[in-house]
């Protein structure tokens, strides 16, 4: 290749080097395949070797050749996680010809009506439609094809909190709106964005922090046969676009999902029932007491979805059902706030679920908020070069109700103490205190502060993470608490705008999902995140690639953090990818078309229509 040509076309301005970049990186996927195909036999370094001989990349690059030469085990997940990234946005449709027939191919039925009139506004806002990003949509809806339509209209009769949609309005119902959250208010402010291009439907809305529908996995499985069955690519003369209209006078005026509302220590015994058979997690009960020490809850050996250590799966990594000692070190199963479960199938909408829940997702209501406290208003952060190379995190303690018989099981306070070099020091020394946490085996990582004995001191170098209100229950004033004070110390709250500039943001559940991750995402830092929780956005992120993954137990944490600190340039070029995408497939334009095209399944497969009901408009025109 003409090294002159290179040169010319690689100007010194900041619009060449961008395109520099990315050729760059274009090169890399190439002649990765190339030399694999080439030469079968070279191990992994050998091929990254002759990748960073083929082209030289400047040393202001993000990807500089010491990186791609390094064998780590997290330097190859970030490669694995880009390609696939790249793979992903190959599959995206460009016209609505292209997105029907995807979409006929991954879901075997033509588009519901409406699906034309979706996708040209999905154009006009520059929105990225790729058909997988949208899976979550038919994981939660195909089920209730399994049902009859006119009874699944009857079932969201006499609930508290509901969206109505009437002739091309729409309007909210709920039963306390001075002391609710405004979540209610809203989702139906984003729905009204879509009118009046949605027919007659009503939503049941989750406003708890907890999820609600537990379904056994038997029956489900049952549902998702079924619904497998009645798709059909039934020819275009059969179909039809005028949906059904309600009738608000039926005499139907409530029905009773079964809510279970005790024993909310017990949430794990209503959960397991939605794994697997063979899941390791399925017949295991909830622990008799949570007053014994953490260090027995700690899995034993690597776990299956990190099985060099670091999270290679986060979809398993997220999920309770492969990891039961979860069962005993997150506040879900501890003891949420509130409960009202039910093992019936059950359409209501909520923020977020765990993976065995079979609630009907759509965007938190936090997320649509204005609130500084979930966005850090306008500013999103500074340049990497000028960010302090540390971790901050500030928060409630929050993920149930934590008392002074359970305190030290919850996933925040874990993060906080492992985060507090005075504490992980007492824990090197083989002080006597209460732990939420054991440290891993000194080889496990082979992190050098640990190595040296020095961890805690390492910590005291970058980390500030702390409580703002220790949530104690009973509550006490000031936000202190009578058995956790003696262990942690209450901090001054930070805006997220100053926590910006940190170059390193974890994000760990609280109650439920966390409203602050889409900020980080959108952030100039790095995001690192560990949670159980399934929410709209999952199928549009890799992990690793825009943002860094850990495991529920954060035994992983020091080591990535090394990893990264080592690593400056792949954390910085994670952080600057992961805000571009946020900032392309995570606006509130795209939530609003996630919800629209949603609610076009939902009315479907509510209308006693639904089996004609179809968009083939680009087979017959």
């Amino acid at each position: 290749m003409n090294p002159q040509l290179f040169k010319n076309l690689f100007a010194k301005s900041a619009r060449d080097r961008r395109l520099r970049y990315f050729t760059s990186i274009s090169l890399s996927v190439f002649l990765i395949y190339f030399v694999l195909l080439a030469r079968r036999s070279e191990t992994y370094n050998d091929v990254l070797q002759a990748v960073a001989s083929s082209h030289k990349l400047s040393s202001s690059s993000p990807s500089s050749p010491s990186s791609i030469l390094d064998n780590h085990p997290v330097t190859r997940l970030v490669q694995d996680a880009r390609l696939e990234f790249k793979k992903k946005l190959g599959k995206q449709s460009l016209t609505l010809e292209q997105a029907a027939n995807r979409y006929r191919e991954r879901r075997g039925r033509h588009p519901p009506p409406g699906f034309d009139t979706w996708f040209r506004i999905a154009q006009e806002k520059n929105a990225i439609i790729v058909e997988d990003f949208f899976d979550r949509i038919y994981h939660d809806i195909n089920p209730f094809w399994a049902f009859n339509p006119l009874e699944l209209r009857r079932m969201i009769r006499g609930q508290l909190q509901y969206i109505h949609i009437r002739d091309g309005q729409a309007w909210y119902e709920t039963d306390d709106i001075e002391h609710r959250q405004p979540w209610v208010q809203r989702w139906t402010e984003l729905v009204q964005e879509m009118m009046p291009h949605l027919p007659d439907l009503d939503m049941v809305l989750n406003i708890m922090d907890e999820t609600r529908v537990s379904v056994p996995y038997e029956k489900m499985s049952e549902y998702v046969t079924q619904e497998k069955q009645m798709r059909s690519l039934f020819p275009p003369e059969e179909a039809t676009i005028d949906y059904t209209g309600y009738d608000d006078n039926d005499g139907v005026t409530s029905y009773d999902p079964g809510w279970v509302r005790t024993e909310a220590d017990k949430y794990w015994d209503h959960y397991r029932v939605t794994c697997p058979p063979n899941a390791p997690g399925r017949n295991i009960s909830s622990l008799p007491t949570f007053d014994t020490p953490i260090d027995s809850m700690y899995p034993i050996g690597p776990m299956p979805f990190a099985p060099e250590g670091f999270v290679q799966n986060f979809t398993a990594a997220s999920d309770p059902c492969l990891q039961p000692h979860l069962r005993g070190m997150h506040g879900t199963f501890i003891e949420s706030v509130s409960m009202a479960t039910t093992h019936d199938l059950y359409p209501i909408f909520g923020g977020c679920k765990l993976p065995g829940n079979n609630d009907i997702l759509i965007p938190g209501g936090m997320l649509l908020d204005s609130y500084d406290l979930f966005s850090g208003g306008d500013s999103h952060g500074g340049a990497w070069s000028k960010k302090k190379t540390g971790l901050i995190w500030r928060g409630v303690a929050s993920g149930g109700r934590n008392t002074a018989k359970n305190w030290w099981r919850f996933q925040r306070h874990r993060f906080v103490q492992m985060m507090n070099g005075t504490a992980v020091t007492l824990a090197e020394q083989g002080g006597d205190a209460v732990f939420t946490f054991k440290l891993s085996n000194v080889d496990s990582y082979k992190v050098q502060a640990r190595l040296d004995g020095r961890l805690g001191q390492w910590l005291d170098e970058f980390s500030d993470a702390g409580f703002t209100d220790l949530n104690c229950y009973p509550l006490e004033k000031g936000g202190t608490c009578i058995y956790t004070s003696p262990h942690m110390k209450v901090m001054e709250a930070m805006p997220m705008k100053r926590q910006y500039n940190y170059k390193f943001l974890p994000d760990v559940d609280g109650n439920s999902y966390s409203a602050r991750f889409r900020a980080f995402l959108r952030s100039t830092s790095m995001p690192l995140k560990a949670t159980i929780y399934s929410e709209w956005h999952d199928d549009r992120l890799v992990p690793w690639a825009h943002f860094a993954p850990m495991d529920n137990t954060f035994s992983d944490t020091y080591a990535v953090l090394e990893y990264f600190m080592e690593h400056d340039e792949i954390a910085q070029r994670i952080a600057e990818e992961g805000r571009e995408w946020a900032e392309k497939a995570m606006r509130r334009e795209d939530m609003m078309l996630y919800v629209w095209r949603l609610l076009l399944e939902y009315a479907r497969v509510v209308d006693p229509k639904r089996d004609r009901l179809a968009f083939v408009g680009d087979l017959v025109g």
